[in-house]
């Protein structure tokens, strides 16, 4: 009690705070974007639940992944070792390692997971007469609430590994890390449902989507071979992509908007 009232009254532990909520936030943002697309497949009584219960897994998988620092922390350590030398870079470092930890091949599994997702979800969207075909075996008639879980699931591990490694780099206050773990987890269970609406009702936000889904699961495999990718990039990008989509849907709306009038104006002038 006494530690946590010290924090309370620590300038420092504050600023902390504020940075690995917003950190977190963003970080959920993959994680959300994924759950909203495969909820989105099930039956429509399904899909808020899905939603909830998946956010609600990454929770309690990003709380027991805290209670387990010291073990997280020797995810780093290396255990396979291919001896195999990337060519040299700029300065003599090599451009990738070939010395594997496990979150490495976590990192990289959960990658080819994403892009296999994606890539798949998006020849299903582009391949119209193929999806109808797909969808009655394997889409979203097909799809079970179990099997999205699993997948949420899977899912949730990787960016619950990230996001708690990424944690344990800003502070050293289990306190404040479960702090912004649960208020960030707690946004994400707030937006989910407008997210998820969203993405449903903009059939073009969907392939938006799905393209962000496919950039983040080669980041994650570069991340696994030691090519660390900046972040900022990473969510600038996606940020310029959302804000061109808005300005897209806004025109489309207000050329829908011109149309029905048009339309409508020879019979009120009868």
């Amino acid at each position: 009690m006494a530690e946590i009232a010290a924090l309370l009254t620590d300038p420092s532990a504050w600023a902390a705070l504020l940075t690995l909520i917003v950190l977190e936030v963003v970080l959920g943002i993959d994680n959300l974007v994924f759950i909203s697309i495969l909820s989105n497949k099930l039956p429509e009584h399904q899909q808020a639940k899905a939603r909830r219960v998946g956010i609600i897994l990454a929770l309690g998988l990003r709380l027991v992944l805290l209670s387990m620092i010291a073990w997280l922390v020797g995810l780093t350590k290396p255990v396979v070792d291919l001896g195999i030398t990337g060519a040299p870079g700029p300065h003599g470092e090599p451009t990738f390692e070939t010395a594997f930890s496990l979150r490495d091949l976590i990192l990289i599994g959960g990658g080819l997971f994403l892009v296999w997702k994606a890539t798949s979800e998006i020849h299903h969207n582009v391949d119209s007469h193929e999806s109808d075909s797909v969808l009655d075996k394997k889409g979203r008639k097909g799809l079970t609430f179990a099997s999205a879980i699993v997948q949420i699931l899977a899912l949730d591990m990787v960016f619950s590994i990230d996001s708690i490694l990424t944690a344990v780099g800003m502070s050293d206050d289990l306190p404040v890390m479960v702090t912004a773990v649960i208020v960030a987890v707690g946004v994400m269970l707030f937006a989910a449902n407008p997210l998820a609406e969203f993405i449903g009702r903009n059939p073009t936000v969907v392939m938006l989507a799905l393209g962000f889904l496919l950039m983040i699961g080669v980041v994650l495999i570069a991340d696994g071979f030691g090519v660390h990718v900046p972040k900022g990039y990473i969510y600038t990008a996606m940020a310029f992509s959302a804000g061109v989509e808005a300005l897209n849907i806004f025109a489309r709306r207000s050329r829908e908007g011109k149309n029905a009038k048009n339309g409508a104006s020879p019979d009120t002038g009868h």
